[in-house]
């Protein structure tokens, strides 16, 4: 039986035509899988609610999130970690795979949904972190991670935790991996980007041998709204953002969602 696992990012559903093509995202075959990697939405109850009504169209939803489901503000009642790990006991209650869970194979791949944040290494080499920081305050072009995520958790230590963890776990498979991310692995999709000073909340450094360590067939990815496919060291990585719908019309003509895998 053919089967396609699908993949989609930066999904953005309270946007109303987002929320509308989402609603039209269908299995081709009762089989098929989709990727979700990350920015479905900031609340947590609308993430649960869009990947429930997903996981009802495909076989298997794979989920990891992005900087849009960590958002938080003072008032809300899970921020940093602890969001973390609430969208996670959520999702699995709806069947949704999580970074926490056990990696499934598809067609013989094993599909490895992955978290690992950000550090603010993707800088100008001989620019220490808080010169980075400073010069995208000044030339204003940050993210809004940095009201409604840094206030709550030490990003980059959190980063390294995550690095660390995902090593342990990889280490732990065997055969080719096809491997997911909110953000990019590799600094290389970051150098298009308009202003160059975003790229600090782009992905680490650290991420840089996961794909070749690791024997990964590809890596998935979004954040960055740019859909793309560049090689890196001989392995293709796909951003595959929907992205804002006032983006949409300057974005090149794509197959959305982009079929990752197929067996059959």
């Amino acid at each position: 039986m053919a089967r396609t696992l699908w993949s989609v990012s930066d999904l953005h559903v309270t946007w109303s035509a987002n929320r509308g093509r989402v609603e039209r995202l269908q299995a081709a075959d009762p089989g098929d899988w989709l990727i979700v990697a990350g920015d479905v939405a900031e609340r947590i109850d609308i993430v649960v609610d869009t990947l429930a009504r997903l996981r009802r169209r495909f076989a298997r939803v794979i989920w990891t999130p992005g900087n849009h489901e960590l958002f938080a503000r003072s008032t809300d009642r899970f921020k940093g970690r602890e969001r973390y790990l609430r969208l996670v006991e959520l999702l699995r209650e709806v069947g949704v795979d999580t970074p926490e869970d056990e990696y499934p194979v598809f067609g013989g791949v094993t599909v490895v949904p992955l978290f690992t944040l950000y550090d603010y290494s993707f800088r100008p080499a001989g620019m220490s972190a808080e010169e980075a920081l400073t010069a995208a305050r000044d030339a204003r072009a940050t993210l809004d991670d940095e009201l409604l995520i840094a206030p709550y958790v030490d990003i980059p230590a959190w980063c390294a935790e995550r690095v660390d963890y995902s090593h342990r776990r990889l280490a732990e498979t065997d055969g080719p991996t096809l491997l997911i991310n909110h953000w990019p692995l590799v600094v290389e999709p970051t150098l298009r980007m308009a202003k160059p000073q975003m790229a600090l909340w782009c992905g680490t450094t650290a991420t840089r041998d996961f794909t070749t360590r690791y024997r990964a067939i590809g890596a998935i990815h979004g954040h960055l709204h740019m859909p793309e496919e560049i090689r890196v060291d001989g392995v293709p990585h796909f951003d595959v953002s929907l992205g804002y719908p006032f983006e949409q019309e300057h974005m090149p003509r794509r197959a959305w969602p982009l079929p990752a895998l197929r067996t059959g």
